[in-house]
């Protein structure tokens, strides 16, 4: 694994093997990448922008973003391995000053009383998991996202999840077994 693009480009990040965890392929990131920075459609600004990387693992999306000019990432990951990996990777890439790691459950951050709004939220939740849909109806709920949001899902293709009432998908594509939405609150 490692970062594609802006400041950090061609640097390693660590990852850890683990039937828990799974990390964003790199194809798949680049993938998503261009169309943060090229679509019409999203009109999202990576640089400057405010990230929740929910279900971080070891944290390969922020990292990413942070290296393309982010301002903050806030990692949540409750597998501790995952989380020792991810701060591994904050000090190797010297990004510990622009990042908060959480290790907990995402519903448990998100239930706090919160005061920041986002630009960017990346959900990577296990396949076979559906409560990530609870969160994203609790964000819509406390409206911590600002006027111009992305919310970008990583879920395998075959499954179907409504998301009704919750985000109007603006982009899905298909890479191999993921499937990566993009919408808005």
């Amino acid at each position: 694994m490692r970062i594609i693009s802006g400041k950090l480009k061609g640097k390693s990040i660590s990852f850890i093997r683990s039937s828990i965890t799974r990390p964003l392929k790199d194809s798949v990131k680049e993938n998503i990448f261009n169309i943060i920075e090229h679509s019409n459609l999203l009109n999202i600004n990576l640089n400057k922008s405010n990230i929740l990387d929910l279900y971080s693992g070891v944290g390969s999306f922020g990292l990413e973003c942070l290296s393309r000019g982010a301002d903050k990432v806030i990692f949540i990951e409750k597998d501790k391995n995952a989380v020792a990996t991810l701060n591994i990777n904050l000090r190797t890439l010297s990004l510990k000053e622009k990042a908060n790691v959480l290790n907990e459950k995402t519903i448990d951050f998100l239930n706090r009383k919160q005061i920041e709004k986002f630009d960017i939220f990346f959900f990577d939740p296990p396949f076979a998991d559906i409560n990530f849909i609870e969160e994203l109806k609790l964000i819509k709920k406390k409206k911590i996202y600002k006027n111009n949001h992305v919310v970008i899902l990583h879920r395998e293709k075959k499954y179907h999840e409504n998301f009704e009432n919750i985000i109007d998908p603006i982009i899905i594509k298909n890479y191999g077994r993921s499937k990566i939405i993009f919408g808005k609150f």
